[in-house]
């Protein structure tokens, strides 16, 4: 099915990939037939409007999944929306095991696709949580309070990488464990910059 839209880099994706081969094909099928221009992003099919992604479509292990940039905003009418993980902000997956599901599901899907395309129309963006409502452990916050510099550095960083550390020191789940991120990191962050730079 040559179609003017589809990116020859995604054909070369499928024709190298083993596992979900005929469940991509059957999403591409899908996604295409909702107008979008298909592109290849982070190694994956990704499907824009107007040079703003829309959906991507990717695999993992157990499933295969469509990935909905902006999924938080989706009313979801059938409830098949998933978080990947809590921290995960305004992406949502449609999960996938098997090719005949997909098909089966196909006017539910571009009805998602279809909406997906009506919320970038509209310009609605995701409320992504400030760092501030992250929570600061208090092995890092008795550092800030101590360390006036820390502080004005810290809060200097863009909120993204004030998150990747909030997150990063908040996962240890000791204390000392915790207070040995702070430690390591501290320099970096007084140095401006973000925990993988």
């Amino acid at each position: 099915m040559p179609n003017s839209r589809m990116n020859p880099k995604v054909d070369e994706f499928l024709s190298k990939t083993t596992k979900w081969q005929e469940e991509f094909k059957e999403l591409r099928k899908i996604v295409l037939g909702c107008e979008l221009t298909e592109d290849f992003k982070w190694m994956h099919p990704c499907y824009t409007f107007e040079n703003k992604n829309i959906v991507l479509i990717h695999g993992f292990k157990e499933y295969c999944a469509l990935l909905f940039h902006k999924g938080a905003l989706l009313k979801d009418a059938h409830g098949l929306l998933i978080q990947q993980t809590e921290n995960v902000q305004a992406a949502r997956q449609i999960r996938f095991t098997n090719v005949q599901e997909i098909a089966e599901m196909e006017d539910t899907l571009k009805d998602y696709i279809n909406e997906a395309i009506e919320v970038e129309k509209a310009g609605l963006k995701v409320n992504l949580k400030k760092s501030t409502e992250f929570a600061i452990p208090e092995e890092f916050q008795s550092k800030l309070d101590k360390i006036p510099t820390l502080k004005t550095a810290f809060e200097a960083l863009t909120p993204g990488r004030q998150r990747a550390y909030l997150l990063y020191f908040s996962q240890a789940k000791q204390s000392k464990t915790r207070a040995s991120r702070v430690e390591k990191y501290m320099q970096k962050i007084l140095d401006g910059k973000g925990l993988n730079d």
